[in-house]
């Protein structure tokens, strides 16, 4: 059966899309990876695109979206929430996880860079342990 996630951060414009978007990349047909904001801003960082781009993912496919627009494919099988502490409101699922990470939003792109490789081994830990427990 395949696993469901969803990743949450405030704006859903920069970590949870990059986390979707990885959870794709690396999951392939074993995962159902959504993303969503607690304050979604309504787009995404070009920024984050350009990030994706050089690795080949296309995130002009995704829109930033709010948790009313995901709660449909509850419950998840994980719900990992990136700094949005009290306004990350609960969804169902079977474990919750907090990445501290920080929003790269204002970064340059090195740093921009740095966080997006630190999400990308973020989500490979969470698959793997993920699989751990069929």
């Amino acid at each position: 059966m395949k696993k469901k996630l969803l990743f949450v951060c405030i704006e859903n414009s920069n970590r949870s899309q990059m986390s979707q978007a990885f959870a794709n990349m690396l999951g392939g047909d074993a995962v159902e990876a959504y993303s969503s904001g607690s304050n979604p801003s309504g787009k995404i960082n070009p920024k984050a695109i350009a990030a994706m781009k050089e690795l080949g993912y296309d995130l002009t496919t995704h829109h930033s979206k709010s948790l009313d627009e995901v709660k449909e494919f509850a419950p998840f099988d994980a719900v990992v929430t990136m700094g949005c502490g009290d306004a990350c409101p609960w969804m169902p699922a079977k474990q919750f996880i907090d990445w501290q990470i920080p929003d790269p939003r204002d970064m340059n792109e090195e740093e921009f860079r740095k966080v997006r490789d630190f999400i990308r081994e973020k989500v490979k830990d969470l698959l793997a342990s993920l699989q751990q427990t069929n």
